[in-house]
Formats: C-alpha cells, sequence, structure tokens
C-alpha cells in the first residue's frame, strides 16, 4: 500500500512539475524587448560615448585610494626615531606631491 501511494504521489508532483512548464512556457515574453534588470533598454545603442576624462579621475582615485591605504601603514610598520624611517616617509610623500604636481600641470584635474 505504501508503495503504491508513492509512486502515486511521484506521479502527481511530476504532473504538476509538466503542467507548470507548459504554463511558464507559454507565458514568457520575448526577453530582447524587456530592458534589463539595471533598466538599461537593449534597443537603444549599447555604446555610450567614453569619456576619457572620467576614465582619468578614475584612475588618478583609484592610485591615490591605494598609496593612501599604504601610508596609513606606515607609522605601525616603521620607528620614526630613525632617520631611515623618515627618510622613506618622506620620500613617498614627495614621490605623490611630483605625482599629483605633473597630473595638474598637464591639465588632467581639469573638467571640461
Amino acid at each position: 500500500m505504501l508503495i503504491i501511494f508513492l509512486v502515486l504521489s511521484l506521479f502527481l508532483i511530476l504532473f504538476f512539475i509538466w503542467v507548470n512548464w507548459k504554463i511558464y512556457k507559454n507565458n514568457t515574453i520575448n526577453k530582447q524587448q524587456t530592458p534589463f534588470e539595471c533598466g538599461f533598454d537593449p534597443k537603444d545603442n549599447a555604446r555610450l560615448p567614453f569619456s576619457l576624462q572620467f576614465f582619468l579621475i578614475v584612475i588618478l582615485f583609484l592610485i591615490f585610494d591605494v598609496e593612501l591605504s599604504l601610508l596609513l601603514q606606515i607609522p605601525l610598520i616603521f620607528d620614526f626615531g630613525l632617520f631611515k624611517s623618515r627618510f622613506i616617509f618622506l620620500f613617498i610623500l614627495l614621490t605623490l606631491l611630483i605625482g599629483l604636481i605633473e597630473e595638474w600641470r598637464r591639465g588632467l584635474l581639469k573638467w571640461k
């Protein structure tokens, strides 16, 4: 009796899965005509104009962000009583300052 009940339950579950699949298959919308999850319309031009100025600002931010995260660890690593530690710290800051002045001189920081 238990085996008959399990077989009937299995067939009933498979039947409901098949009915659900048929209903879902008939009600699906063409995916090329609906917008993506982020809201972009696939019918429009997918290639937006590329802003080199925005790209340079992003790269500049990433570089200075990584360098800042390295600079915040320097007081924990070095003993500032030593001349060598002070010299390394000032060298890193001087390198950052020269890079910033060069980018300012080239006009990379001006938003057009």
